[in-house]
């Protein structure tokens, strides 16, 4: 697995739900420690946002391109400093809402760069929700426009708190510089954009093709369950195609192929859920590899490539089942 950013808590949902039928995964990387944002600083005051100081990024200053950053010169403001640098055009981000960015971070006083995803080349998806992310973030990237290029200075109050974080070596009374590229933003009615393609094969479940946010319709014939994975196109997006060492954001819903039940949706849970492909299933990380970001895909998975003889306690899965989901692949990471 890749290493997981500092930032971000570890998502929850159909990873933990779908990691404990796999043998193959590793369940207790996906489950490990959070974040200390959540109780750094989820009972601070908001901050005043001001415009500076900041240092100066004297390299990469394109967006997308790894920037260099100079050190902070002087005392670093004690309220959050925000910036954008670049304005992009796209859709204003919200307050827990999801964003896909690159992002670089670094110590005022040291320009040492703790962390930066330009490196890694995997973008960072995080809902800035309270929690989820350090309040820095959460205050400075809402109301900015994807597209946009912001440079903050989140000061400990904001940042880690009075602990700091040791893995980092991120000390407790360090102001943190950021900049961050915004290269997308999602929430729990995002959906699936691309062309509709043919549901033809009458043995297949038909999944619908509304994009109005609401779960879509899935109907299972009453026929034999397919003895193969099935993972084809309902809505083809035009995006990048997801790689089997990808992590993905994904809606999606669960039935059973006997009878139809819903079993687990992100549409019921108003949550988006982001995972690797190496956490889940078979099934999924499968069906989803060589899709394109954007689609709606039909994924039929025999009990081979589910869970098999050793369903989920508490899901409603009985041993041996076919699962049918519908799954939007909305970013990847």
């Amino acid at each position: 697995m890749r290493r997981r950013s500092l930032l971000i808590a570890v998502p929850t949902g159909l990873v933990t739900l779908a990691a404990c039928g796999d043998e193959g995964s590793d369940s207790s990387k996906a489950t490990e420690s959070a974040s200390p944002s959540a109780s750094a600083t989820s009972a601070a005051p908001p901050p005043k946002i001001v415009d500076g100081p900041l240092p100066a990024i004297t390299a990469g200053r394109g967006f997308g391109e790894k920037p260099t950053v100079a050190k902070g010169s002087g005392e670093p403001s004690e309220q959050l400093a925000v910036k954008t640098v670049i304005a992009g055009s796209g859709r204003t981000v919200a307050e827990n809402d999801y964003v896909v960015a690159h992002y670089l971070g670094q110590i005022w006083d040291s320009a040492k760069v703790f962390d930066n995803s330009y490196d890694r080349r995997t973008r960072l998806v995080v809902q800035l929700a309270q929690g989820s992310i350090i309040d820095g973030w959460r205050y400075a990237l809402t109301g900015r426009k994807t597209g946009s290029r912001v440079e903050m200075a989140v000061p400990p109050t904001w940042g880690y708190g009075s602990q700091g974080n040791q893995q980092a070596g991120i000390e407790g009374t360090d102001t943190l510089v950021f900049v961050v590229d915004v290269e997308d933003a999602f929430n729990a009615r995002s959906s699936a954009k691309g062309t509709e393609v043919a549901q033809d094969d009458i043995g297949l479940p038909k999944v619908g093709t509304n994009t109005d946010g609401a779960a879509p319709a899935i109907e299972v014939p009453r026929s034999d369950a397919p003895k193969k994975l099935v993972a084809n196109y309902v809505i083809e997006g035009d995006g990048e195609k997801v790689a089997a060492t990808d992590s993905v954001l994904v809606q999606y819903k669960g039935v059973l192929w006997d009878g139809g039940k819903e079993f687990d949706s992100s549409y019921a849970n108003k949550q988006l859920v982001s995972f690797g492909l190496q956490q889940v299933v078979k099934g999924w990380a499968q069906g989803l590899t060589g899709k394109k970001v954007g689609s709606r895909v039909l994924i039929v998975i025999p009990p081979e490539l589910g869970y098999g003889d050793n369903p989920p306690a508490g899901s409603g899965i009985a041993k041996d089942s076919t699962l049918v989901f519908s799954v939007d692949i909305l970013a990847k990471m």
